[in-house]
């Protein structure tokens, strides 16, 4: 699948990916209130009106992007109708060609883990029948639990040909209290990269590996010195745009080649009608305002890399 997202991005020409991070107050109230009119004001009605935000905005996006990154626990805040809809998400996605990246930040071990893979990127044997339960592209995973965690993932990833992005610098302010803490001279982040690195060698594409990393773009010095510790590694950049990162920021995220870097914006982009820049569109034509937020991120980060 990792050459499936190399693809993808050579074709568009945009080393990004949307977040599909909906909260009820980035829905329009014209779609929440058809929404409502067909399911009342319930867990039903707020799942079904994410979903028609969502599909309104991979319509306007789609052709411009490689991929997008759902993340559940915007979906599972509305249980089981929530989770319809990101399965709804994920499906609708891949019929457009794009790649999909769960943001599901698992990290538990043995069984555990074995059968969080399973749900995401793996299948499941029920009878005689075999089932891609969510059937995403690709997952994100929390590796503090160790190789026990990782494991079964990388596993699945093997035999599935999906793959996985691993935490490794997050990009929330507090991130240092354990990631940047030093370990024989060397923060914890980087002995983190070296297991990514080490990981990924196990699970390799044409020229990138399927264990990817996460990286955030609030970070842009330490994700140069991790550049290069793990070099063969996607590395997914959250942080651009509503946390602060800019496209000056990201080149050292990035290989000579141009590659092994997806930078994702989420509400930068899925509320893009609610700044002022992107106003004008207005509430009704908010998959136009996604569109040219995409539009312009995409020039930024091309204007940085061959500046």
């Amino acid at each position: 699948m990792i050459d499936q997202l190399v693809a993808n991005i050579k074709k568009t020409g945009a080393p990004i990916v949307v977040g599909l991070d909906p909260m009820l107050s980035y829905v329009p109230e014209h779609v929440q209130k058809k929404a409502y009119a067909e399911y009342g004001e319930t867990l039903e009605g707020a799942a079904e009106a994410i979903w028609q935000f969502n599909k309104e905005i991979v319509d306007k996006t789609y052709d411009l992007i490689p991929a997008v990154k759902p993340q559940i626990a915007m979906y599972e805040q509305f249980g089981i109708p929530g989770l319809v809809a990101f399965k709804k998400t994920v499906d609708y996605c891949k019929e457009k060609g794009l790649v999909v990246i769960g943001d599901i930040k698992r990290g538990d071990i043995g069984s555990t883990s074995a059968a969080y893979a399973t749900g995401h990127i793996g299948k499941v044997q029920v009878g005689s029948n075999t089932y891609a339960p969510f059937d995403e592209d690709f997952v994100t995973v929390n590796p503090y639990l160790g190789s026990d965690g990782v494991k079964p993932f990388v596993e699945v990833c093997k035999k599935e040909q999906k793959g996985l992005f691993i935490l490794v610098k997050t990009s929330n302010p507090s991130s240092g209290e354990f990631q940047d803490q030093l370990i024989d001279g060397r923060p914890l982040y980087e002995l983190v990269g070296e297991k990514v690195n080490e990981w990924g060698q196990e699970c390799m594409g044409c020229s990138y590996s399927y264990i990817g990393a996460v990286v955030g773009a609030t970070y842009p010095e330490m994700g140069k010195v991790l550049r290069k510790i793990m070099p063969k590694a996607y590395i997914l950049v959250p942080g651009y745009g509503a946390q602060g990162g800019q496209g000056k920021d990201l080149v050292h995220f990035f290989n000579e080649d141009g590659l092994g870097a997806i930078i994702n914006s989420s509400r930068g982009i899925i509320a893009a009608y609610k700044q002022e820049k992107y106003a004008s569109f207005g509430a009704e034509a908010f998959g136009d305002a996604s569109r040219a937020a995409v539009e312009d991120m995409i020039a930024d980060i091309s204007g940085a890399l061959n500046g």
